[in-house]
């Protein structure tokens, strides 16, 4: 079951996880990986490392911490943010009508989305298999009457629409009944991993064994106290209302100022090359997991996916570390003005607020400590700008 509650703080953790994902891997790269799962049930690699993985010139990653650029308060070490940028006079900053008001309209979308994430999967028949549908099959792939290696499965849940497979693949199930056994045609694309399917007609013999449909909770006060009590603190309907509206209210105040804030702040002069290297390592932590999972270098994994190399990557990163260094400074700059920070105690008693959860421990354990004091302290300097905006 997914599981994806907003929060203030846990929004920011994301961001350096789903960096490489969203960072821009080319058209062929994607869709060859879309393609490979259509075309090959082969398992991921094994989790300890490959001879390749351990002759890795960035094998240090495996040791690296997100907190290890950030010391007991949340600030960078060894760094004044106040020494690289200049803030403009805070009191002339303002907040619009429309960032100071929540639309209904979007906290009933948001809490859709929560009960999405507790949706769950039940069997439908007496209709045809439609678009949104996770359709059961069995698959069996083969090129010129051959079949080839990892194109068969059996029993392999496939949602449909999602573009998981290879294109036109998902299409041609749509409309067969539970039972139907029946031919899908494809074509390999020109790029394919394998040089001995790129570019090749294919047939999958495919079974329809069954389809099932998502289906939603309903939104009860029981509903809510039994599933959402302990991560969001709300018990009922009405309370949940109220905590999304006041997240929500959060993050539209909190762009529209820092929007103000980035566009009148230039970083000036040059961080020490220790924070430095530590955001380099910060863009390739997330790739550098990935090449673990896949027994492969850094290098080879980012050559695999389109980048060419860790150092072509952090050069196609350069603007976004740019962003990300100027946002910490401004945040944090923010922060020593008013003498605000976030040691031990203030994250644990914070915690629940901006994570939506009192399990600290595997947060801890993930991200290290430092790194959510980091986050927690940003949301606090930022919460009280708001407030002395809006008094």
């Amino acid at each position: 079951m997914k599981n994806n509650l907003m929060t203030r703080a846990g929004a920011g953790l994301l961001a350096v996880c789903t960096a490489f994902a969203l960072a821009g891997c080319d058209a062929s790269s994607s869709e060859a990986a879309a393609s490979s799962e259509a075309a090959s049930s082969e398992s991921a690699a094994s989790e300890e490392a490959s001879p390749e993985q351990a002759e890795d010139a960035y094998a240090y990653l495996a040791d690296f911490s997100l907190s290890d650029g950030f010391d007991e308060n949340g600030y960078l070490k060894n760094v004044r943010a106040n020494d690289y940028v200049a803030l403009p006079e805070l009191s002339t900053l303002a907040l619009s009508a429309e960032a100071n008001t929540v639309a209904q309209e979007d906290v009933d979308d948001y809490i859709s989305n929560i009960l999405e994430s507790y949706a769950t999967n039940e069997e439908v028949t007496g209709r045809a298999a439609a678009e949104g549908d996770t359709a059961n099959i069995d698959y069996v792939g083969t090129v010129d009457g051959v079949e080839f290696d990892g194109g068969s499965a059996t029993g392999y849940d496939l949602v449909l629409g999602s573009g998981t497979f290879i294109d036109g693949f998902e299409d041609q199930i749509i409309g067969h009944m539970p039972g139907d056994s029946f031919d899908v045609k494809v074509t390999f694309p020109e790029n394919y991993q394998s040089e001995d399917l790129a570019g090749k007609d294919a047939v999958f013999a495919t079974t329809l064994n069954s389809i099932s449909e998502e289906v939603l909770p309903e939104l009860t006060d029981a509903w809510v106290a039994d599933n959402l009590s302990d991560r969001m603190a709300v018990s009922t309907v009405d309370e949940l209302n109220s905590f999304v509206n006041d997240n929500l209210l959060f993050s539209q105040q909190a762009d529209e100022l820092y929007g103000q804030l980035y566009d009148a702040v230039e970083v000036e002069g040059e961080l020490p090359e220790d924070v430095d290297a530590f955001f380099d390592n910060y863009y390739l932590y997330s790739p550098y997991q990935y090449s673990a999972q896949y027994g492969m270098t850094l290098d080879d994994f980012l050559s695999a996916t389109g980048y060419g190399s860790a150092e072509a990557y952090l050069a196609a990163m350069e603007d976004q570390k740019a962003s990300t260094i100027k946002q910490i400074l401004i945040m944090q700059a923010i922060a020593e003005q008013k003498g605000t920070v976030c040691d031990t105690d203030t994250l644990n008693a914070e915690f629940e607020d901006y994570f939506g959860t009192t399990d600290s421990e595997s947060y801890i354990e993930v991200y290290g400590e430092n790194y959510l004091k980091m986050n927690v302290l940003h949301d606090i300097a930022m919460q009280n700008l708001i407030d002395e905006i809006n008094a």
